[in-house]
Formats: structure tokens, sequence, C-alpha cells
């Protein structure tokens, strides 16, 4: 199907927002009229402009306070139609969203709105325009769809349809089913957005907090199909209020929006929606971490920090700057060929999938840049693509023994199985770009969003939120701290016995971060443990939490540049991250060693 997004959503003026949008790949635009009325180019000018483009001009909005009028203000609202009228015939237009009264409607009666979409209609029609009629979820009167469906009925014009938005349908909790009873031709235009779930006043809410899909929680696939069943075959167009994506690159947020359509064209094929829709390469989730890459300056620390972990060197790669560390399936590569001008940090990971062309076919679809990485005759050439902030994802085909660790030579043979694998890498985000990253690894990586959750810190509340698969072997923990000093990243390992790895790691010189007392206090308040456990915990700086499904024995290694290790212990069926008691602890004991680094 055609896509098309209002030019509210993205940032800067008129011109570089058309631009931006035939960059993505949008077909069309709706025109925000104080985006046109800001611009210095004339109606003609954009006309041509988009034409040059490839987008249609698809809806002139928005068209306030119309009906529910008494007669002499509706003849004034006849009177700037008018001019509106006029004005869109100068840009190409055909389409006109009008709202439901919010502000001047005194007559609260379905049949007094009829008549004035009626007349409005007559008027529309003398221009070559049509009306969609859109109940908005603060309307005076006219605030459910199914009402302004009922006054469309009534008003019986061919140039009076409706609009239907679905943050003002979904906002509300309205049965979106019911869009099924009305006739695909009389639905003129269909408006996307997504929300997070918010207890705020609706306008508030519509205002400021509008997200892609994706990356909310509404349910947008199950509403397109209602959309769908009902004809309708007009453009899936955005309309997105966020003030984030007002103040990002044009360009990145237009792309991002794109990517958010796609994705979702994606889930309603699924659902055997009736309309052709554009599919993508199906692709299961991940397997398992093939690898952590890190990069930058002070790399020879991470090699002692790895040492003392008890990883075993497997050795340097025959034609780069580049070595590896290993346990188990536990595998970290230190690459020195670029980057050296910033600390140490994660640069990119690999993961095992059923197909990795496949995989980079998926990406590719969802408008996610590919990666180029220089390799040799008889290289293992690993396909790889970018996420929104940079990192690197590399694809390989799942398998006992990947065929690149032969790459690597002159290492020792590996004798110390301290970790079995990569259990989870954290990811810190931009607040800017958090949704983006959201919506990137669920579309493109197949992975489901956990719940997000605020997480206290020394500089406000961490917004964290979970990517994981169905099993949970890959998780990435997206988070964004306010006012951060860096983004710091991290990446835990699983182990069977953190215990006695932190104290086979303590023996080797490793310097843990350093847990207060007042922690394990508070750990004995919060549960009921042997004296000598918390006494053990103590002395190796480790922390605890539990849940009804079992325990989690965790520490964590000292900063080294933007990252840091974490050695993790799942019992039983614990599936967190010990974020609500340790986390806040973490936090405020890496701002400490910061500060003050010999504490």
């Amino acid at each position: 199907m055609r896509t098309s997004i209002a030019t509210v959503c993205i940032s800067g003026s008129l011109v570089p927002k058309l631009h931006a949008c035939a960059e993505a790949g949008f077909d069309g635009v709706e025109i925000f009229e104080p985006d046109l009325v800001t611009a210095y180019e004339s109606p003609e000018e954009i006309r041509t402009l988009a034409d040059r483009l490839g987008l249609s001009l698809d809806l002139y909005q928005p068209f306030r306070d119309v009906e529910g009028v008494d007669e002499v203000v509706f003849a004034d609202n006849l009177r700037r139609a008018e001019s509106k009228f006029r004005l869109m015939n100068r840009l190409g237009m055909d389409l006109m969203l009008v709202c439901s009264n919010v502000a001047t409607a005194t007559i609260d009666s379905d049949e007094v709105s009829a008549e004035q979409l009626r007349a409005l209609g007559d008027l529309a029609a003398a221009y070559g325009v049509r009306v969609a009629f859109e109940a908005l979820a603060w309307g005076k009167y006219v605030d459910d769809y199914r009402r302004a469906w009922r006054i469309v009925e009534r008003a019986d014009h061919p140039n009076v349809g409706v609009c239907l938005d679905s943050f003002h349908i979904l906002s509300r909790g309205h049965d979106p089913s019911d869009i099924e009873k009305i006739p695909g031709d009389k639905i003129f235009f269909l408006q996307l957005a997504d929300a997070p779930a918010l207890d705020m006043d609706v306008l508030s809410w519509s205002r400021h907090h509008r997200l892609f899909p994706g990356e909310g929680s509404f349910d947008l696939s199950g509403f397109l199909g209602h959309v769908l069943a009902a004809g309708y075959t007009g453009p899936l167009s955005l309309e997105v209020f966020n003030d984030v994506f007002r103040q990002t690159d044009v360009r990145r947020t237009a792309a991002h929006a794109h990517r958010s359509l796609v994705w979702l064209e994606d889930q309603v094929r699924r659902l055997d929606a009736p309309e052709p829709l554009r599919p993508l390469t199906s692709v299961s989730p991940p397997q398992a971490f093939d690898f952590v890459e890190l990069r930058g300056s002070g790399l020879d620390e991470v090699d002692l920090v790895l040492e003392q972990l008890g990883f075993t060197f497997r050795g340097r790669h025959r034609t780069k700057p580049v070595r590896l560390w290993s346990s188990g399936r536990a595998r970290v590569i230190l690459n020195e060929q670029r980057d050296n001008d910033r600390p140490a940090h994660l640069a990119a990971f690999g993961l095992e999938v059923a197909d990795a062309d496949a995989a980079l076919a998926r990406a590719r679809e969802l408008a996610a840049p590919p990666v180029f990485r220089q390799t040799h005759a008889g290289e293992q050439d690993l396909p790889a693509t970018a996420a929104p902030d940079g990192m690197q994802i590399l694809f390989n085909d799942n398998g006992p023994d990947p065929r690149w660790l032969a790459e690597f030579t002159y290492g020792d043979p590996e004798n110390d199985d301290v970790a079995r694998s990569i259990d989870h890498v954290n990811i810190t985000q931009r607040w800017q770009d958090f949704d983006e990253a959201v919506l990137f690894y669920q579309s493109v990586l197949g992975l489901e969003a956990e719940p997000a959750r605020e997480v206290a810190s020394p500089r406000g509340l961490v917004r964290s939120q979970v990517m994981r698969t169905p099993d949970g072997c890959v998780r990435l923990p997206l988070n964004v701290e306010p006012q951060a000093e860096q983004r710091t990243q991290h990446v835990a390992f699983s182990s069977t016995d953190v215990v006695g790895l932190a104290r086979a790691a303590r023996r080797r010189g490793l310097a843990f971060l350093p847990v207060p007392d007042n922690y394990y206090d508070d750990l004995r308040a919060r549960f009921a443990l042997d004296d000598a456990f918390v006494a053990q915990l103590r002395e190796h700086d480790l922390l605890y939490d539990e849940d009804p499904d079992g325990g989690f024995v965790h520490f964590y290694t000292r900063t080294l540049g933007d990252l840091f290790f974490e050695f993790v212990e799942r019992r039983d069926a614990y599936d967190g991250y010990g974020a609500a008691a340790d986390a806040p602890v973490r936090l405020a004991a890496q701002r400490a060693t910061a500060q003050h680094p010999g504490t």
C-alpha cells in the first residue's frame, strides 16, 4: 500500500521535510497547515517540488471547529473553508481534514452537525475537494469515531467521509471492530500513531507522547486489520506528535518513521489482511550471541581484566590487529584497527541465526544501513548491518563452532570454562534515540520488548527496556540515563558458579566494583538469607536478588573506558536482572569510583 506522513511528525521547515520524506521512501505527505503558513515558498512552488520529488500531497490539515454551531458562526466557517479550498487548488490537493469541534460548538445534535457537513460538502465539491471528518478524542460533543460516522452517514454527501485516527480511537479504549461496518469508500483517510500507556489527560498525551508504530502499547496490527477489512484502499499515513521527533535530525527521523510502516505492513500481512501488503523476508529470532567486539584505546587493560576473570587468550587474527579471548561460548574480540581516539567501548556484536543472508536481507528491507568490513582471501565474510546509534551487528549461520575462529592463531587452548555464554548486552542510548532503537531491534532482529521500567540513579531516573528473544538466549537491555557524562555499555556473561569465579578472580588481582556495607544490611531485611551466605557475598562484593522463580548472584568489574563486565548466575528459573535494588547500587558505586578512583 502507499505510505504517507504528516509533516508535523518531523523537524525543520517544509522544504527540507519534503526532501527527507521522499528520501526515506514515502509516497506522499499530509501538509500540516502551520508548515505551509511559515514557508517562504508559494503553494505553486511547493506543488512543483512535491511533483519533482515523486510525492503526492494527500491531505491538507487541520480545519477546526466547523460543525455544531449556530447559523452566524457557521456562515463564517464556510467563509474560512472557501479560502482554504482555493489554497488547496493552488497546491493541487483534493482532501481536507475536518476535526470535530472542541471550542465553539454549542449544539449537541447529530442532525445539525450532519446538515452543516452537507453544506460544507456542497462548497467543497465546487472546488473539486472532499472533506474527511475526524472525531477528536477530546471533541466537545463528537469524540467517538462511531458517532462521527453516524453524522457522515446522515449527511449523505459524496464529498464527505470520515478520517480514522488510531490514537483518537485506541486512547479512549473504543472498540475498533465497528470500523468494519463503515463502507471502505467512505473512509477517506487513515492516520496511524502508537503511544505508551500513560495515565494523563488525553490532549497532553496526544500532543506530546505519540510514537511510531511498534514503539508503544497500542494494538495497531489489529486496528489496521479492521480498517483493511472495511475495504479501505488509501494510503497508510503517520500522524505523530512527539517533542523528541520534532527536534531530531529530519532525515533520520523520516527513515525511522518509514521503517515503522514497513514493519507494520508485515505484521498485518501475517494476520491474513485482505489487502496486498509488502512482505518482509521472514527470519527466526537470533539463537545466541556469537561474540562481542570492543574497540578503542586502553584495550591492554581489558586484556588484563579478561585474564583475571579466567578467560583464555585464543590468539591474534592472522591479517588484522585483532585478538580474541573466550570462555565456553562467550567470545570477546579486541579490535585495534579503528576508534583509537575513543576509550574502550562496545562497537559490535555478532548473532548466531538460522540464515545470515536472510537476516541481512530483512535489515536492508527495513532501511538498516549495510556495514563494510574488510576481509581477505579465505576469511569468513559475516553479513553486517548497523543500528541507529552506529552499533554494528554481524550475522553468522548457527553451527557448533564458527568458521571465523580458525582465523586466530598462536593462542592457548581453552582450559578454564568460567563462562558459559554471553547472557546479555546492555546498550545505553541517547534520550532522543531510545524509541528508534526499540523499533529497530524489534523489526530488524525480531526481538520482543518487555515493559519499560525506571531505575533510580544519582543523576535521576534511568529508563530501561529489555529487548529479547522469547527463550531469553539473546537479551539486549536498552537504557537511557539523564545527563549521563558518558554512554557506558556493559557485557554480562553467564556462569554456573559466580561465587567461585569471584574468589578466583580476586586471587588474580581483579578490582571489583565496591559495594557499600549498607547494601548487605538491606539484603538481610529483604530476604531470609543465611548469615554465612551474606558474609560470602560481602567478602567478594557480590550482589543478590531473588523472585518466586529463583535467585540471582552477580558482580561487576570496575569501568574500563566506556564499558564494564558483569558475571551472572541464574538459579532455577530466575529471569530478571536485579534491576530494582541492585542497579541503583551499581550506578551509585560507578559514580563514586569515577569521582574518587582510589576508593
